[in-house]
């Protein structure tokens, strides 16, 4: 098949779905069909493969919404990592939903419709980087791009069984990205196989002089060191047993690709996860959107209102208070870090139907956060990856996270999991 064929082919596998709340915007298909003609048989990295993007991100010629109508606007040029992409051979296929200026793991919080998990439609997709994850995992593109502040770019991976990878931040540029909390934020990659998301982050990492929070890649040495996993007094589940089986069982196929594993001190990540929600980063969603709100408060999603204004009762003093005890904690872990080459945790305790969520909205978010709101404050970087389906189909997976730049011995390992994945597959 051509790349033109397989761009025709793309569109119709969209038009054969129902509404199924994942596009927001789509790329007019003679558009995308000369893009594909421009790359047919050039030797580029990413030649052919159609990408889908969070909307959050510009792509130029498409309105950027962050999953509010009233909020949108067209963009000036392409963002960054959009820039890249295309110039490496990426064929954009159009814009998904999301949770609403990317607030929230759960996907319900839009008004363009609730994307679906893709083994289960009575359950959520996990977001906020609902759509984004679901034209993956339904095969309607080739991959797609994400955003993660708390975990938008891991926790829909775990539902959907793909590959998430969350770079060190900074390490790929957020320029033409909707700040959700811009100190903390970061655009991810889903994909199907862990080969292609390591290849768009060589497409995609650099320094950009135009993102005030890029940094430039230094030089490292791979760690070693043990793989760390929770101790039994810190595994929470919500009650659902089936996603501590499969943890369980992802230690010991842990233990059967060689790897030496230990428990570690989790107290003080997850002392920092709390500082996320609960403390005055709430406020850094606020000062995003303060100027929007002023004029639009009634246009924004009633859950995501009500976080955003909780943002301003925090005072100057009790963030610069939790930013020393931020600190505090992250020297904590230095002696996790000194005796483990990287951690292994849930990715999500469980997972909720959309019912459930639309009942209970803040509270199960949060639970959905417990092993994830953490890897930016600290500074981590991290891969999610499959590990395993509930007996009733449902997926789950693990998240490998490391130290910043560690990025690449974070593959290394990704890698070997994955192969032994579909090594256990075939038994």
């Amino acid at each position: 098949m051509s790349i033109v064929e397989k761009i025709r082919e793309t569109y119709r596998r969209i038009r054969g779905r129902r509404d199924d709340g994942v596009w927001i915007s789509l790329v007019p298909e003679e558009v995308a069909l000369a893009q594909a003609a421009a790359v047919d048989g050039k030797d580029l990295p990413l030649a052919g493969l159609t990408v889908a993007i969070k909307d959050n991100i510009d792509l130029l010629g498409l309105p950027t919404t962050a999953g509010c109508p009233e909020f949108s606007y067209e963009p000036e040029r392409d963002a960054t990592v959009v820039r890249k992409l295309i110039a490496a051979g990426a064929i954009p296929i159009g814009k998904t939903n999301l949770d609403q200026f990317a607030t929230g793991l759960n996907g319900t919080r839009s008004p363009y419709g609730i994307p679906r998990c893709v083994f289960d439609e009575d359950y959520i997709s996990g977001g906020s980087s609902s759509g984004s994850a679901v034209a993956v995992a339904a095969g309607l593109v080739d991959f797609s791009l994400g955003t993660d502040t708390a975990g938008s770019g891991r926790v829909p991976a775990a539902f959907n069984n793909l590959i998430g990878y969350k770079p060190t931040r900074g390490r790929w540029s957020t320029a033409g990205l909707v700040p959700a909390c811009r100190t903390l934020d970061c655009i991810t990659v889903f994909a199907r196989e862990l080969a292609l998301a390591k290849r768009v982050d060589e497409v995609i990492r650099g320094f950009d002089p135009a993102d005030p929070y890029s940094r430039p890649i230094p030089e490292v040495s791979s760690r070693g060191g043990a793989i760390g996993i929770l101790p039994e007094a810190e595994r929470e589940f919500f009650g659902d047993t089936e996603y501590a089986r499969l943890y369980s069982e992802a230690i010991v196929k842990a233990r059967g690709l060689g790897w030496e594993v230990v428990e570690f001190d989790y107290r003080p990540f997850r002392e920092a996860a709390a500082l996320l929600y609960a403390g005055p980063w709430v406020a850094e969603r606020t000062a995003a959107m303060e100027g929007f709100m002023a004029s639009h408060a009634d246009a924004v999603h009633p859950t995501v209102r009500a976080i955003v204004e909780g943002g301003r009762k925090f005072s100057a003093v009790e963030t610069f208070r939790a930013q020393y005890r931020l600190a505090a904690l992250a020297r904590e872990t230095e002696a996790t870090w000194g005796r483990c080459a990287a951690l292994m945790l849930p990715t999500a305790g469980t997972i909720y139907t959309v019912e459930q969520m639309l009942a209970d909205p803040i509270t199960l978010n949060s639970n959905l956060g417990r092993y994830t709101n953490f890897m930016n404050l600290l500074d981590l970087c991290g891969i999610a990856i499959p590990a395993g389906f509930r007996r009733d189909g449902i997926a789950s997976g693990v998240t490998l996270f490391a130290p910043a730049w560690q990025d690449a011995h974070l593959f290394q390992l990704a890698e070997q999991w994955c192969v032994g994945l579909q090594s256990s597959d075939k038994q």
